[in-house]
């Protein structure tokens, strides 16, 4: 037999929603894990899986959206990182629907539930609301409740990859796209240094050298925001930090 919520534990996990179920049997089968259910067909696997669908376009089509200057690289990176196992962990902890799901005795007795079974409760809930609501109100529920992790996830994305932070600024603010001259190589084939500068709309800043392309890449572009005077002084030394400042070394 399927697993019934009482009058109090539906309330608390509306509550803790923010959203109030027409189907409750919707809401019973996103809480009901496959360790109590006496078919796996009553658990919610089946909801995690149509979840983890809906998660994902909700998340792709509000950052293709807030982020206008992202390349398809930046957004996979983004969209990977917001609905990754830990992030829906951290989301479920927060709202609490971790400790609402139904779970057999020997998880019940754990300290703490499983980091998987927290992501995989948000997923379901995801897909309970879907079905019950329909997409506006999971897209309600999703951006209400991922919206924080999205900017503060992009941030992170955006400090570790001043190329990506450097074209958005271009883009957005100049018109313009930067571009990344070679200008000198050094070293043996097996260890070569590259020099690289950025040049934008004809402007070309201070070059620097990293130990490939990749990495002089984003040395030339933290370097550039500099000098266009987004990053500070103390937060150039830090982002050069970050990415590697240690020169090269050549033998003449």
């Amino acid at each position: 037999m399927p697993q019934v919520l009482s009058a109090e534990q539906r309330k608390i996990a509306e509550d803790a929603l923010g959203y109030c179920f027409k189907n409750e049997a919707l809401l019973t089968e996103a809480l009901t894990h496959a360790s109590i259910a006496d078919n796996r067909l009553h658990s919610n696997e089946r909801m995690e899986f149509l979840g983890d669908a809906v998660l994902d376009l909700i998340v792709c089509h509000d950052i293709y959206a807030r982020f206008p200057t992202f390349p398809e690289g930046e957004l996979t990176k983004l969209k990977s990182a917001v609905v990754s196992r830990k992030t829906c962990a951290e989301v479920s902890r927060e709202l609490g629907i971790d400790r609402l799901l139904i779970i057999g005795k020997g998880i019940s007795n754990r300290q703490q539930i499983p980091h998987s079974l927290s992501a995989a409760v948000y997923e379901s809930i995801v897909a309970a609301i879907y079905l019950d609501g329909g997409y506006l109100p999971a897209s309600e529920f999703v951006l209400r409740t991922m919206t924080p992790k999205i900017i503060s996830i992009s941030n992170n994305l955006s400090q570790q990859n001043f190329k990506a932070m450097l074209q958005q600024h271009a883009q957005g603010q100049l018109g313009a796209t930067p571009i990344y001259e070679l200008l000198d190589e050094k070293g043996p084939d097996h260890s070569k240094c590259f020099e690289i500068c950025v040049n934008l709309n004809g402007r070309r800043f201070e070059s620097a050298w990293g130990i490939n392309k990749k990495l002089a890449e984003q040395k030339a572009a933290v370097v550039a925001l500099r000098e266009l005077g987004i990053l500070s002084e103390s937060e150039t030394e830090s982002a050069l930090e970050s990415v590697g400042s240690v020169e090269p070394q050549f033998i003449d």
